[in-house]
């Protein structure tokens, strides 16, 4: 199992690691989806208090399941970026850069959906107890995957590395979101942004 994939840990009580109750995983669930939508409205930084009343839970129960913003924000992005990742196993039929190509160009579409995220990744990176630097954790992987096999197959240089490559996707995200891409514009920044990682 990825970083990402265990990232929300299925089921279990982040604090005991005993499997929830079905009422307290309704909760949970809720929380999560909640704490989506908000972020996609108002961006990560809106406040908590709000997500609690749109989970239909208070406060309390909110914290217990996420002691942190980052503790929800890495249970959103994992749920998000999930598909993502499943996803990704088609472009494994494609040839070695173009499928390097089209994961970053997903990557940078992924992580510009909610206003603010690039910052916060920006500084959780390098962060090791940083949940959201966790889950980024899971999406170099896949990076490095591509990169490895592109590089290996003489579509891109050796030059980069894969912590490199997904640090210039999170800038490159930020500049789609405040550009307001579409996904043609979006596609064609990224192909910009990172013409020198081919050869």
């Amino acid at each position: 199992m990825s970083t990402a994939d265990a990232q929300i840990g299925d089921a279990m009580d982040p604090a005991t690691t005993k499997p929830l109750r079905a009422d307290a995983r309704r909760n949970r669930d809720a929380i999560v989806t909640a704490a989506r939508q908000v972020f996609e409205q108002d961006g990560i930084f809106a406040p908590i208090d709000g997500i609690a009343t749109a989970a239909g839970v208070g406060n309390a129960t909110l914290y217990r399941n996420f002691p942190t913003r980052d503790d929800l924000l890495a249970a959103v992005m994992t749920e998000a970026f999930q598909a993502a990742l499943d996803d990704s196993r088609e472009l494994e039929d494609l040839p070695a850069g173009e499928a390097l190509a089209e994961w970053m160009f997903r990557v940078t579409w992924q992580l510009r959906i909610w206003q603010n995220l690039p910052t916060c990744i920006a500084g959780a990176i390098g962060d090791e107890d940083s949940p959201v630097s966790a889950v980024c954790t899971g999406l170099t992987e896949r990076t490095a995957a591509f990169l490895a096999r592109a590089q290996a197959d003489g579509a891109a240089t050796d030059a980069a590395s894969a912590e490199d490559l997904f640090q210039l996707l999170t800038s490159v995200s930020w500049g789609v979101d405040r550009f307001g891409d579409d996904r043609h514009r979006a596609r064609d920044r990224v192909r910009l942004a990172t013409a020198g990682v081919f050869r």
